[in-house]
């Protein structure tokens, strides 16, 4: 269901590093949004060293730009954001201050997940459900 874009620099995050960071993007966002984590979707995009700026000067951040279902608490998407944040710099030991987190959302029936129009918040249980029936 989310989709969650890291960006970085090419060769700033080891294969090891990349698997860690996923991990904990899928273990915090399933636990905070209460989501299977097979539904989490992490991907890593990476730029040669000029494409990438920061204030005009060529940076290194890492840029990780999640998309969610509308209709989380102001509070749960808070929490969110906090603790990918967090996980980001404790794994891949980039700064706090080269990471940022955005997360953007819509409505969920505007996006399809294998050939189905995704669930509300909440109503995860009756849509998995209703898969395994499908099966």
């Amino acid at each position: 269901m989310p989709v969650y874009t890291c960006t970085t620099v090419q060769s700033v995050l080891s294969a090891d590093t990349k698997a860690d960071l996923a991990a904990e993007i899928t273990r915090i966002h399933s636990m905070i949004n209460h989501v299977p984590g097979t539904y989490v979707n992490v991907v890593f995009h990476e730029l040669d060293p000029d494409e990438v700026y920061t204030d005009g000067i060529p940076a290194q951040p890492l840029l990780i730009n999640g998309w969610v279902r509308s209709g989380h608490p102001e509070a749960q998407s808070s929490q969110l954001v906090a603790e990918i944040a967090a996980a980001a710099s404790r794994v891949t030991g980039i700064p706090a201050k080269r990471v940022l987190i955005v997360i953007q959302n819509s409505p969920a029936h505007f996006a399809i997940e294998g050939g189905r129009v995704l669930p509300a918040p909440g109503e995860e249980e009756a849509w998995l459900h209703a898969q395994k029936d499908a099966d």
